[in-house]
């Protein structure tokens, strides 16, 4: 996130080639306009200002934007972690504030790996570990079909063809699938993985029941949950309760704040371990 001077103290977000503001609702046009001006003219790497007008909705937590200034498109190519993301900013979900989880979480994996990426967008997760990790092979799933058409760009302009694969549609589907021994480019997919990455959307389900259908003795799950400061260990004894509930023996390893989402409400991811 980038600030204006304090005449303007309004924050915005940079896609790499694209500013996303969210101005205040008495913000004239006129100064929108003269906002927008100042942030192409004195940051070069962009070239599309556009104004954040809606929440981010449902299950694919799409938003909505507007164009101000600047070259009139929504398709951002941003730049992380030695890596490069093309996708439509109205079309999937994409959170810049997730790069140094994605290289905390890359950083952890072994050797050897079979790494699931649940709620996978256009793959940042996916592709951030293949390019930074010694990683077996990534499956990378996603229920959006627009994000799945870019997490396929993305996989040929990243050149991890031959460490990400594509798990499209539902993961309570995909996880049946697996589980009746699911064939994808001429590859069976494993029907247990080492690693579960849950960057999990604000929803009622947790899905833990789909990771631990897919886990074994070993396998290192990061859940991702929403909660304020004051109920963090309630996820927790959740994830616990759960596994319970799944005949599951768990070790908590780790749990943080991955983020402020709103005021006083949180993104808390927490990492644990299948005994």
């Amino acid at each position: 996130m980038m600030k204006n001077s304090s005449k303007n103290p309004r924050a915005f977000d940079v896609f790499g080639n694209i500013a996303l503001v969210k101005f205040d609702k008495k913000t004239s046009v006129k100064d929108k306009k003269h906002f927008a001006s100042n942030i192409l003219k004195n940051n070069k790497p962009i070239t599309t200002v556009l104004e954040k007008t809606g929440k981010f909705k449902g299950r694919l937590r799409k938003q909505e934007t507007k164009w101000v200034a600047g070259e009139k498109t929504k398709e951002a190519l941003y730049r992380e972690n030695n890596c490069v993301f093309r996708f439509n900013i109205d079309k999937v979900y994409f959170s810049t504030r997730l790069s140094n989880e994605r290289k905390e979480i890359a950083a952890r994996i072994q050797k050897g790996d079979e790494v699931l990426v649940m709620f996978a967008g256009v793959g940042p997760y996916s592709i951030v570990i293949a390019k930074n990790s010694k990683a077996r092979m990534v499956y990378s799933n996603e229920l959006n079909k627009e994000a799945n058409k870019y997490t396929k760009l993305n996989i040929e302009l990243n050149k991890v063809k031959n460490k990400v694969i594509l798990l499209s549609g539902n993961i309570k589907n995909v996880t049946n699938k697996i589980k009746a021994g699911l064939v994808v480019n001429n590859k069976k997919i494993p029907a247990k993985f080492s690693v579960i990455i849950m960057p999990r959307p604000q929803l009622r389900d947790t899905f833990l029941k789909q990771a631990f259908l897919l886990s074994k003795k070993g396998t290192r799950i990061f859940y991702y949950d929403f909660c304020k400061i004051d109920e963090i260990n309630q996820i927790v004894n959740k994830v616990k309760k759960e596994a319970e509930m799944y005949k599951k023996k768990i070790k908590i390893l780790k749990v943080k704040k991955a983020g402020e989402i709103a005021p006083y409400k949180f993104r808390v991811r927490v990492d644990f371990r299948v005994l």
